[in-house]
């Protein structure tokens, strides 16, 4: 049986062959027809006749599937084309599923049959060992690719051209949502869920072309700013994906709950971009103020005055204005952002204050030196008092709502440090004019005449007659420095010993010399409109009691009570002033000296500022065993 069954084995390979040729002798018409039928598939594919195409093309496929079992797994040359004509096929249902927005307005009858040949294709199965061609995935995918590329497809916008950029998105994208509802939809199956996909498409393009916008060049302020404000509050507001019109499209459309636009870090950069391009430019700005109000220091006309004849310039306004205007405006973005440019605004403030008090010591050098004399070097002194005081009494404009008022404080420190400088730049100048005069105080002509005063005096007014253009309450700080500043300098003469009593009478004299001076002086600075509860000329009357006591042994009380009203009264002044009475033993000095000790230290009087700690004393002269008294 096996020698008979391998005799037999050719004859089944022959039977085998002749039932191959028998099947083919059946098809043969319908074979001889398939190089017409791949030429008209690939005609109706190429007129976008798409369902028809597929038609064809599973006629022809079922053809080839009919041979293939017959034929042992043999596939004809006839059907090499197929697979290829499946492709064409398959591209064409891609190119209609990424132009579905243009076809569903313009042709949804060939999107409807480009989907429809996806739909059916996904539920065929073949009994060929073939791949699924899985037409459906494709289409699906070549929806979210048109769908990106007709949105960002272009080249990503340049300097300058963000805003324009995001403009069109804003109104684009709401648009294509309400399309995809009306039109895309109800050309597709339930299940695409074409709003839903439509809204994830869009927001995931978006987001991927942020991030390569951002990993481009460095964004300029401007572009930085747009960016921040449009991701943060356009995109999901109502002007955009928060409109009415997407919110009626349901939950598919909301894509709140997707990954963020921009991602922490990327808002960290640009905040910090942002800031530092600011930064730069406020510091430019401020300091072109700066240069433009030092240029008219040096003016032959005195300063600019407003209506009411104060001292006036338009840069206070213009810097609080630079600075207020760009916290202001940071808060259409984020709290973090307006905290970080609050806090570069004010560093920026501190910066222009110290700018400009240095600018006010360097013209001040070159006056007193006669490097570059100023024509009205003390009206523009005077005005940046003014200028000081607008400053600090406006600078509350930039503390944003619900800072902590602390955060102004070193700017505050800053503007009561220029504030005392400017005072004290304002002294110096009063002393070049002043201390020649006291160079002959106290002296015998002092005694017997009032005309050492009615100079100073005389000189003290006429300087300070444009102090009437210093807004309160700079003018009273200012008036009130210049009378300190007076007495202090009749105190240092007092105590330089340049005058002796010769008796009884000369100490009335000089008594009698101090009273009046300290009335003119307070006559004085009341008509300059000092108020008199603050003035230090009513220290020399406490001085004319230790001169006008006629009994030294009752120096002790005296010198207790001048310590009581004044605590830093030193020995050294007091020994000055007793140098003066000339009639003071040593044994009586001592005494009063003594009272200076006796008890605790008072505390000063309230209000009442230092006086003889800023006036120094002659060193006293060595003891001796000699009477204290003058040469004859």
């Amino acid at each position: 049986m096996a020698e008979a069954t391998q005799t037999l084995e050719p004859l089944r390979e022959r039977v085998a062959q002749h039932k191959q040729l028998q099947a083919l002798s059946q098809l043969l018409p319908r074979l001889q027809a398939v190089p017409a039928a791949v030429a008209h598939t690939q005609t109706l594919i190429s007129a976008q006749r798409l369902l028809e195409a597929y038609v064809s093309l599973r006629e022809l496929e079922q053809l080839r599937e009919e041979t293939w079992a017959p034929l042992g797994g043999l596939e004809l040359p006839v059907f090499e084309g197929l697979g290829h004509l499946a492709e064409a096929l398959g591209q064409a249902v891609e190119a209609a599923a990424g132009a579905a927005g243009q076809l569903a307005r313009e042709d949804p009858a060939l999107l409807v049959a480009a989907v429809r040949v996806a739909e059916v294709d996904a539920g065929h199965t073949t009994s060929l060992e073939q791949a699924p061609r899985d037409w459906r995935q494709r289409c699906l995918q070549a929806l979210q690719e048109g769908l990106e590329r007709i949105h960002f497809g272009t080249l990503l916008p340049g300097p300058g051209a963000l805003e324009g950029w995001l403009e069109a998105l804003r109104v684009a994208l709401p648009a294509e949502l309400a399309t995809a509802e009306a039109l895309v939809a109800p050309c597709c199956p339930p299940h695409y869920k074409v709003v839903q996909l439509w809204a994830h498409t869009l927001h995931s393009g978006l987001r991927h072309c942020l991030q390569q916008l951002l990993e481009g060049p460095e964004l300029g302020a401007a572009d930085a700013f747009t960016l921040l404000h449009w991701a943060l509050h356009v995109y999901l507001g109502p002007e955009m994906m928060g409109s009415l019109e997407c919110l009626e499209l349901g939950p598919e459309a909301d894509v709140s709950q997707l990954e963020p636009l921009l991602t922490a870090e990327n808002i960290e950069h640009l905040e910090a971009t942002f800031v530092a391009k600011v930064q730069a430019s406020v510091a430019q700005w401020l300091q072109k103020a700066l240069d433009g109000e030092v240029a008219e220091w040096s003016r032959e006309q005195e300063p600019d005055t407003d209506t009411s004849g104060f001292y006036h310039s338009p840069m206070p306004a213009i810097v609080l204005q630079i600075l207020e205007e760009n916290i202001r405006v940071t808060s259409l973005v984020s709290e973090s952002l307006q905290q970080r440019v609050h806090g570069m605004a004010l560093s920026e403030l501190g910066t222009f204050l110290r700018s400009f008090s240095d600018a006010l010591i360097r013209f001040s050098r070159d006056h007193l030196r006669g490097e570059a004399m100023a024509p009205h070097y003390v009206p523009y002194l005077l005005a940046t008092l003014n200028h000081q005081s607008a400053l600090s009494s406006s600078v509350s404009v930039l503390q944003p709502n619900g800072e902590a008022s602390g955060a102004l404080a070193p700017v505050e420190a800053a503007l009561d440090e220029l504030q005392r400088r400017i005072c004290r730049l304002v002294l110096e100048a009063l002393l070049v004019e002043l201390q020649p005069l006291f160079e002959a105080l106290p002296s015998r002509r002092w005694l017997s005449s009032s005309e050492l005063l009615d100079d100073v005096c005389e000189r003290t007014a006429r300087f300070c007659r444009d102090f009437w253009r210093v807004r309160n309450p700079a003018l009273q700080l200012l008036l009130a420095e210049v009378e300190r500043t007076v007495v202090l300098q009749y105190l240092r003469a007092l105590m330089q010993g340049r005058l002796v009593c010769r008796g009884a009478d000369e100490r009335t004299q000089a008594a009698e010399r101090l009273r009046h001076d300290a009335a003119q002086l307070q006559e004085l600075f009341l008509g300059l409109g000092l108020e008199e509860s603050v003035q230090c000329a009513p220290v020399l009357l406490a001085l004319r009691e230790l001169l006008n006591l006629r009994d030294p042994m009752l120096l002790g009380l005296e010198v207790a009570g001048l310590r009581q009203q004044f605590p830093d009264v030193s020995e050294d002044h007091v020994s000055a002033l007793l140098d003066l009475r000339g009639d003071v033993s040593r044994e009586q000095r001592l005494a009063a000296l003594s009272s200076l000790q006796a008890g605790p230290q008072p505390s000063p009087p309230v209000g009442r500022r230092a006086l003889f700690s800023l006036v120094p004393a002659p060193t006293p002269a060595p003891s001796s065993c000699l009477p204290s008294r003058p040469c004859a």
